[in-house]
């Protein structure tokens, strides 16, 4: 690959941008084990893909709406393969006639739409300076880009970006439902704009599928509409009825809902085809509903266990299973198949399938498991016979039933080829390592880093940068693509800005290098104290190295359930100074968890890091980029200083000190409402544009009740309750945004330093039955309220940042006193 030179007046972030770049010059080998054993699907994916008008029609749209201003400026062509040296790739050049007037500066050429968008959004970035993220992190940011007819030129033998691996996939199975839930269709042309733009073709496209379901179920098997009432989860639970976790919780799903979604998905399917992308269509599991047993009583139907339910409540728990080897698996799954067949008009021959995924098999005989993956294959071949499973491979990380002749029985049950594993959580455990790279079978370079869409800065960009190149590179890989496969997306935009630009990596990238004009993109100019800053953010928040998964359970957002007399600890301080682990582990009864804050980083650097950004305030305040990330920056120190201080309101408790309990309780609930205030000031962080969306994809007031229940209930109580207990899933789906802190988590504080301070005063242990009975209620009554949230930003970021910073942070022991 050509490097580009540098513009005239060239910053010295262009001058990093040489060794940037020099990461994609070709590398040794240009493809893998794994990609000759998918060639023959590669070679009809590049027979169907859209003609090359409609490809090009369809990115020059996503140019218009991305720069309606600049759409003049550039050029884009469809190329072949050949014309790549026989791989996928982008070529960035000079517009030939640019020296006449009113022609286009710069051509993008690619081998499909994705490819001409990715090569625009290389040429942005590392010519023009600018920087695309999702809106609510910040968005586009354009105003370093050249005045109109100025745009900076390439070498003159051009730019040759190529894929080293032909995919690059997006979404895991929840993110329909953590993120994607109350989408209309111009918020989903943003994100395929967006996943274009990063070079994503291979996306899970799992919208509208229940409607496909209820034809199929209804006009093949006779399952009454009322049974499918009971089958599916609600608008907010989706995945996971789907995936056979749960059934009917949140529902039922009105007609108008399955209409809807299904109309959704078409327009989701054909812009996705339109720009080259391949759409990875759902495939039939196993999953049925409870009716099948009686109209099939001869079926091998299983009713599974208890998932996370309180009391095992039969409404909506233990859903059922058919076994992959009874004959009528095959019939369903063909059904599915040629159903979405029908009603879409094409498929790009991928289809993904969990079965095991949180259910293990009943037998761990190898030759049965085979057996069951053998059959659960033929359900889709039957249906479409270039049919590839995908599959993740969550279950290889967290189930110890998967030793590896279990392994091996499952991945080997289908012919090469025939089967793609996503390695879902490569960034932390990869399992590609320990088992032999799939025992041969090709497998997706995937990055998880997110759970249930929690707010939390969090990343390892260390092992971004450099886990897809290694297991590429690798003896005898079988690597395919790399993948974003997490559970909830608009958050910590840096690790997806270098996780999609390892699509087109062939070596490591140098994460210090990186980083310095990662900044300087984000915010649109160089700014020594903001360098400075994500230096520090890099080898602290950003190089999380201890293995664990990153679920928020800070003390606000997942508020310990526990009697504090039970609660221990070693560490009581605000820690200040090393890399401590927050020791007020709590055990969760039910289910042997401990509700631990994360800590993997020393807090004195990241609140360096916060001053940093504010020393940077005067020149970048207009900056939306800026706002999101100093706001966040502010609400991440906050957080872990609210933890603390819960810390300290435990140990007064157990020193019997009521006026220390008061003192720092009271202290806790300013910082919440403060806290509400400085998320307010970013659109990124309101609950209010959360509830509005699912009210607004309503059609009469009754769903809007139950849309809103839905919405409000994933992200507290998420599951079922009783009287006296919470919900084994209880702040799962937690998030910081304005609104839910004032109204919610600060409420329920409040009951728990309530009961705390009448133990104190009224000389009896804490009442944890009547503390469980009260926050029950408060978070029932919270989920069925109606009241409305602001769906606007209000507030000045860099102020309020400012005055809590001093307030809280600038000297932690001063406030205390």
């Amino acid at each position: 690959m050509a490097r580009p030179p540098l513009p005239a007046a060239a910053p010295l972030a262009f001058l990093l941008l040489v060794l940037v770049l020099s990461a994609v010059a070709p590398a040794a080998r240009c493809s893998t084990a794994g990609v000759g054993y998918v060639s023959r699907l590669l070679e009809i994916q590049d027979r169907e893909r859209a003609p090359a008008a409609v490809q090009l029609a369809a990115a020059r749209g996503a140019l218009r709406r991305l720069l309606p201003s600049r759409y003049s400026s550039f050029e884009f062509r469809i190329i072949s393969k050949d014309e790549c040296g026989g791989e996928i790739c982008f070529v960035i050049t000079n517009h030939p006639s640019f020296a006449r007037r009113g022609v286009p500066e710069i051509l993008i050429s690619g081998v499909t739409g994705v490819e001409v968008l990715a090569g625009l959004h290389w040429y942005l970035k590392y010519w023009c300076g600018s920087h695309i993220s999702w809106d609510k992190t910040g968005g586009l940011q354009t105003h370093s880009m050249p005045k109109f007819g100025s745009l900076p030129r390439v070498h003159d033998a051009g730019v040759i970006v190529q894929r080293p691996i032909p995919w690059s996939y997006y979404q895991n199975a929840v993110s329909s439902s953590y993120s994607f839930a109350w989408w209309d269709w111009k918020r989903w042309e943003k994100e395929i704009d967006w996943m274009a733009l990063q070079g994503i073709n291979l996306p899970l496209a799992f919208t509208g599928q229940e409607a496909i379901w209820q034809k199929v179920f209804q006009q093949k098997f006779n399952i009454s509409t009322s049974n499918l009432d009971d089958f599916f989860g609600g608008p907010a639970f989706l995945a996971w009825s789907r995936m056979g976790n749960l059934h009917g919780w949140g529902g039922p799903l009105p007609q108008s809902w399955l209409d809807q979604q299904l109309c959704l998905q078409k327009k989701i399917l054909e812009r996705m085809y339109e720009l080259g992308m391949t759409p990875v269509l759902p495939a039939f599991s196993g999953n049925v509903p409870a009716a099948l047993k009686d109209i099939f009583p001869s079926a091998k139907i299983t009713r599974l266990g208890n998932w996370f339910s309180v009391e095992s409540n039969p409404r909506w728990c233990c859903t059922y299973l058919l076994d992959a080897t009874d004959p009528l698996f095959v019939e369903i799954g063909r059904a599915f198949i040629e159903q979405q067949l029908r009603e879409y008009g094409r498929t790009g021959h991928i289809y993904n399938c969990d079965t095991f995924d949180e259910n293990t098999p009943p037998i761990d005989e190898p030759a049965y498991i085979s057996s069951l993956g053998a059959a659960i294959f033929e359900g889709m071949q039957s249906g479409d016979a270039d049919a590839v499973w995908l599959m993740q491979g969550w279950l290889f990380s967290y189930d110890p039933f998967w030793r590896p002749p279990q392994m091996k029985a499952l991945l080997h049950s289908v012919p090469l080829g025939k089967l793609v594993v996503l390695d879902l959580f490569a960034e932390v455990k990869p399992i590609w390592i320990t088992s032999e790279q799939f025992y041969g079978v090709p497998y997706i370079w995937c990055m998880l880093h997110n759970f249930a869409g929690n707010i939390e800065m969090y990343g390892v960009l260390d092992a971004v940068a450099s886990g897809p190149i290694e297991a590429y590179m690798s003896e005898n890989s079988t690597m395919v693509g790399v993948g974003m496969s997490m559970e909830g997306i608009e958050q910590n935009p840096v690790v997806y800005d270098l996780m999609s630009e390892m699509a087109f990596q062939q070596r490591k990238v140098d994460v210090k290098t990186w980083i310095d004009l990662y900044s300087t993109r984000r915010y649109g100019q160089s700014v020594s104290s903001i360098k400075e800053a994500w230096n520090i953010l890099h080898h602290t928040i950003y190089n999380c190295t201890d293995g664990l998964y990153d679920k928020n359970r800070d003390v606000i957002v997942a508020f310990p359930d526990a009697d504090p007399s039970s609660i221990s600890f070693s560490q009581l301080r605000y820690h200040r100074y090393g890399k401590p682990l927050f020791r007020g582990a709590v055990l969760n009864e039910k289910t042997g968890l401990t509700d631990e804050p994360h800590m993997w980083y020393s807090t004195s650097e990241v609140v360096r890091a916060l001053e940093l950004f504010l020393a940077g305030g005067d020149q970048l305040q207009s900056s939306d980029t800026y706002r999101y990330d100093l706001v966040d920056l502010t609400r991440q120190a906050l957080a872990k200083f609210a933890n603390e201080l819960f810390l300290k309101v435990i140990e007064d408790y157990q020193r019997q000190d009521a006026y220390g309990v008061a003192f720092h309780s009271q202290k806790f609930l300013n910082l919440v409402e403060d806290m509400d205030t400085l998320l307010a000031c970013h659109e990124g962080f309101l609950l209010g544009p959360w509830l509005e969306s699912a009210k607004q994809l309503a059609q009469n007031k009754e769903q809007e009740r139950q849309f809103e229940w839905n919405a409000r209930t994933q992200i507290t109580m998420w599951f079922d309750n009783s009287v006296e207990e919470a919900s084994l899933l209880r702040d799962y789906g937690n998030k910081y945004w304005s609104g839910l802190l004032r109204d919610y988590y600060g409420p329920r504080a409040a009951l728990y330093f309530k009961f705390l301070k009448e133990s104190l005063a009224e000389g009896h242990d804490f009442r944890l039955k009547e503390w469980r009975r009260e926050w029950v209620k408060l978070t029932n009554d919270w989920q069925n309220s109606r009241n409305l949230f602001p769906t606007q930003s209000v507030g000045h970021a860099f102020h309020t940042s400012q005055w809590l910073y001093d307030k809280y942070l600038r000297d932690p022991d001063t406030y205390d006193q």
